[in-house]
This record gives structure tokens, C-alpha cells and sequence, in this order.
């Protein structure tokens, strides 16, 4: 018990409670099987020897006894309904004018987005802890999140068009055009940063409160999974309405199965970058990225001599299923793949060993 408290040592003088032991030991690979061998059932009883031995100031015993669950404020519900509420502005500005005061509305109402989807991310149920353990988000990957929300607006019709030897000009901002986009999933996905800030601020709580209740790392993950899977379940609910409703006021296609896979996919994907696992998000979303500009770069060198096969594969999707089903597909594989990454990482007590952001 000395040589292990010496090895942890730095960990139990700054936890806060034994449960932040728990899910430290968890992480460097104690397991219930390893407690056992200094006397102990599990990690979680072990901790709590650990906790009691290691000596602390009054001011850690003071922090000990505060409650340390998430809390709901103002400032990040602001941030979670802003990029939303900008889309909805802007995209009703670009209806209402023409020329090239609508070109200069629209790259205003891009950039207005895009920043306040940064400040949303930055802070609060969807911004990452830079105090958890793991690597910071791969550089690159604001990149290809950028990629599968203009394939989600422009990709379907650019697709299309090739697909029929065009487009024969740039896109005009209708459906009949020669390159036809929808506005719809780029609205309702904006519209669903709320949700997913609720979403994520209410499994990080419920998590904590099972991590408290649990004596045990299995009894912890049997019931977590649930809990993740009901999280999930809930935010794609929500986006559903929101497509609705997004669908209804722009009198345009909702394009359920590609906007509900992306939707998934960036759900998940925050969900586990703000819970300290950083690296599959990122190889997921590139991947999917990759997945959409092969499908069109295909057609594409279709086009070369001698190089009809290549297109077939692309062309036999179009055919039977349409040119959504090349981001369903795409997002909605990543989708469950990071869907079974977090069943065996958010399960984890290591997962949920500090509260989320500020």
C-alpha cells in the first residue's frame, strides 16, 4: 500500500473526494482484480483508503465537502441558442434582399456563425476541460467539420449536377437551379446546439451521480450504458423537431437520414472530445469527410478518358437510392462507430472524474 501510495501521490493530494482517485487508478489501469490484492473488493474502496491515508490542508477538506456536480448557467445557454438564432437572422436577411448585398449578407451571417459556434464550444457541457487527461483536439479537424456542413447545404446538388455533366454555373440559391442546395439541415443543425449542450450537461450530471451511488467499475458502466444510449436518443428527437420546423418555415426538404447521421456524428463527437477522448472524433470525422470528396471526385475523373469504371460505384448509389444516401452512409457508419467507442470509453469512472467546463 506505501510503494502504491507513493506512486499516486500527486493524485490523492489534489483529488477532492475519493471517486477522483477512483477514476484516476481506473485510468492507469487498476482494476477491481488489482484492489483485491491489497485487501480491497474494489477500486472504489481502495480510493477511499487511499484518500483517508494521504494528508491534506483544511481548504482541499473544505473543497472535499462542496458539492462538485455540473450546474446549468445563464451565460452558456446564451452561447448554445446564439448560433441558432444568427443562422435563423441571417438566412432571413437573405431572403428578404438581392444582388450583392445578399452575397454580403450571407458571408456576414457565415462569419456571425461561425464564431458563435466557436463560443459555445468554448466553454460550458460542450467545451472541453483542458484540465482532463488526453491529448487537445487534432489540429485539422475545424476543417473537415467545416467540409460535412457545406457537403450537408451544397453536396447533394453539386453531386447531382455532375452526376448530369454540369453544373453549368454557380449555385443561385434555389432548388430548381443549375446547382441546387438545401438550407435546411445547415439551419436545424444550428438550432440543435442547444439541445446538445442540454443533452450533454444532463449525462455529465447523471454520470456523476452514478459514479457517487456505484461500489464497483462494472456496476458504474452496467448503468451508464443506458443513460448514454437515453442521451443520445434525446438529442436526435430533438434534431427531428427542429428539422420540422426548420423544413416548414423554409418550404424546403428536410433531408432527414443525411442531416439526422451528421447531426449523430457531431454529437458524438463532442461528447467524447469533451470527456478527454480526442483522437477517434477526430480520425472519424476526417474519415467521413474523406468518404464524401472521394464520392465526388469519382464522378469527376468519370469524366476522363478511359475512366467510366471509376464512377460506377457512385452512379449505381445515385441510381437506386439518390445522392443523400453518399452522406448517410458516410455519417451515419462514423456515427455508430463513435457510438460504440462510447460505450466502452464514457462508460468509464476515468471518464467522468472531474465535472465539465466552466
Amino acid at each position: 500500500m506505501k510503494a502504491l501510495l507513493h506512486r499516486h501521490r500527486e493524485l490523492c493530494e489534489r483529488a477532492v473526494d475519493p471517486l477522483e482517485i477512483a477514476a484516476g487508478l481506473e485510468a492507469h489501469g487498476v482494476t477491481d482484480r488489482t484492489a483485491a490484492r491489497f485487501r480491497h473488493r474494489d477500486v472504489f474502496s481502495l480510493a477511499e483508503e487511499m484518500y483517508a491515508r494521504v494528508p491534506r490542508d483544511a481548504d482541499a477538506s473544505r473543497r472535499a465537502a462542496a458539492p462538485a456536480g455540473p450546474r446549468m448557467r445563464a451565460d452558456w445557454i446564451v452561447r448554445t441558442l446564439l448560433p441558432g438564432t444568427l443562422c435563423a437572422a441571417a438566412l432571413a436577411g437573405v431572403h428578404l434582399t438581392h444582388g450583392r448585398a445578399r452575397l454580403a449578407l450571407a458571408a456576414a451571417g457565415v462569419l456571425a456563425v461561425a464564431l458563435a459556434q466557436r463560443a459555445a464550444l468554448s466553454r460550458g457541457p460542450l467545451g472541453r476541460d483542458d484540465a482532463r487527461p488526453g491529448p487537445p483536439p487534432a489540429r485539422g479537424t475545424g476543417a473537415w467539420v467545416c467540409w460535412l456542413l457545406a457537403y450537408s447545404v451544397l453536396g447533394d446538388g453539386l453531386l447531382q449536377a455532375v452526376a448530369s455533366g454540369g453544373p453549368d454555373g454557380p449555385p443561385t440559391g434555389t432548388a430548381d437551379g443549375p446547382w441546387p442546395f438545401t438550407v435546411v439541415p445547415l439551419l436545424a443543425l444550428t438550432l440543435a446546439c442547444a439541445p446538445a449542450a442540454w443533452s450533454a450537461h444532463l449525462f455529465a450530471a447523471r454520470s456523476r451521480r452514478k459514479l457517487t451511488a456505484s461500489r464497483g467499475l462494472e456496476e458504474f458502466a452496467a448503468s451508464v450504458r443506458p443513460l448514454l444510449l437515453g442521451t443520445f436518443t434525446l438529442f436526435l428527437a430533438a434534431l427531428t423537431a427542429l428539422l420540422a420546423l426548420s423544413s416548414a418555415a423554409l418550404d424546403a426538404p428536410a433531408a432527414y437520414p443525411q442531416t439526422l447521421a451528421l447531426g449523430a456524428l457531431f454529437f458524438l463527437a463532442r461528447l467524447l472530445t469533451v470527456h478527454g477522448f480526442t483522437h477517434a472524433p477526430a480520425v472519424i470525422l476526417t474519415a467521413a469527410a474523406t468518404v464524401e470528396a472521394t464520392a465526388l471526385a469519382t464522378l469527376l475523373a468519370g469524366r476522363l478518358p478511359h475512366g467510366e469504371a471509376l464512377a460506377v460505384p457512385v452512379r449505381t448509389l445515385l441510381e437506386t437510392w439518390g445522392p443523400g444516401s453518399i452522406p448517410t452512409l458516410a455519417c451515419g457508419a462514423a456515427a455508430l462507430s463513435l457510438l460504440l467507442h462510447a460505450g466502452r470509453s464514457l462508460t468509464r469512472a476515468s471518464a467522468h472524474g472531474r465535472t465539465d467546463g466552466p
